[in-house]
């Protein structure tokens, strides 16, 4: 017979038993007689049948699997956190699934399928604050915000030192000489873009440099608003002599808008991103960034989840993780 095709019916039948009592032997249920269970044995073995592992844990009011809702699957840290969080959910033992939630409508689709069906056992939510999607969590199940801080003490979350972020940025930049310094947001409602703004902020003040909101553009995260944010900039005739992006796409389209106007990075104007994605050291010039490791905020992010299934009167965790400089070629010495 087929093993992929042998089901819990074919072992009951071949031990003249129920399903049921197939069931109870595998879940090692004191229910069964010896010679009822030596039966069902003698027949799982000689079928080779392969008791299905979430099955198992289900009729023990387990799942064993845990549920990770990006707003998309294709963004290089998205997937590298993902990628992180699967690989520490199955060292523990635990399986993973992950979802594309671009809107709130799919977002609260899949937290109505997967979460609150209790098919799951926890949940990862990166970007929980994008249009408010933190809002459709249901309350009783275990969920880790990654990528943003909870303000709650019953739910864990993983996320960057943002504030340290924009000061390493802009503290680079300063000691460049640079003292005109624009800045190309990520959306707004998210707390790292905040964050980042007021380390950018703060550095600015260290340097008695006032903070002037003109020189500071919200983008989307894509390259496409990195250069629009630039054309903003030129178009209004904003002086500036560096800019940070704060990631490394909106850091490449900012380049482009550059160079259509005519000018020359670095040697016009400095680009600092954020990310250092695999293609960073290749672009040209070489992207000066901040460098963040999204596969460990996955493994931090899965480990928290799992502590606070299995040890659930824990005190929740925020872990803060670090941000390092990494310097390249698009950035240099400010020149009059």
């Amino acid at each position: 017979m087929n093993n992929e095709r042998i089901t819990i019916r074919d072992v009951a039948a071949s031990a003249g038993v129920s399903h049921q009592t197939v069931s109870r032997v595998i879940n090692k249920s004191e229910r069964v007689n010896e010679e009822t269970r030596i039966k069902v044995e003698s027949a799982i073995e000689k079928l080779g049948y392969q008791p299905n592992a979430i099955a198992r844990f289900m009729a023990k009011g387990r799942t064993k699997t845990l549920a990770c809702f990006s707003p998309n699957l294709t963004d290089y840290t998205y997937a590298s956190i993902i990628e992180g969080a699967e690989f520490e959910a199955r060292q523990a033992g635990y399986f993973l699934m992950s979802a594309s939630a671009p809107d709130t409508g799919t977002f609260s689709m899949l937290v109505e399928q997967l979460v609150a069906s209790r098919r799951t056992e926890g949940l990862l939510v990166i970007n929980p604050f994008l249009d408010n999607r933190h809002t459709q969590l249901p309350q009783f199940s275990p969920t880790v915000y990654v990528g943003a801080r909870s303000s709650v003490n019953t739910m864990d979350s993983v996320f960057l030192d943002d504030e340290e972020a924009g000061c390493l940025a802009i503290r680079h930049l300063l000691e460049l000489g640079h003292r005109s310094i624009a800045m190309i947001t990520g959306p707004f409602v998210e707390d790292c873009c905040r964050d980042r703004q007021s380390g950018y902020v703060a550095c600015l003040e260290d340097a008695d440099i006032n903070f002037d909101p003109k020189k500071v553009v919200e983008g989307d995260w894509t390259a496409t608003s990195g250069y629009k944010a630039v054309q903003h900039l030129l178009a209004n005739k904003i002086q500036f002599s560096a800019i940070f992006a704060q990631n490394d796409r909106m850091a490449v389209g900012a380049i482009r808008a550059l160079r259509e106007a005519g000018k020359s990075v670095p040697e016009d104007v400095s680009v600092i991103g954020f990310d250092d994605m695999p293609l960073a050291s290749y672009y040209d010039p070489a992207l000066t960034t901040i460098r963040q490791d999204p596969f460990s905020m996955g493994r931090e992010a899965a480990r928290l989840l799992i502590r606070a299934i299995e040890n659930p009167e824990k005190q929740r965790r925020h872990a803060k993780m670090p941000v390092e400089l990494i310097l390249r070629k698009s950035t240099a010495v400010f020149h009059t």
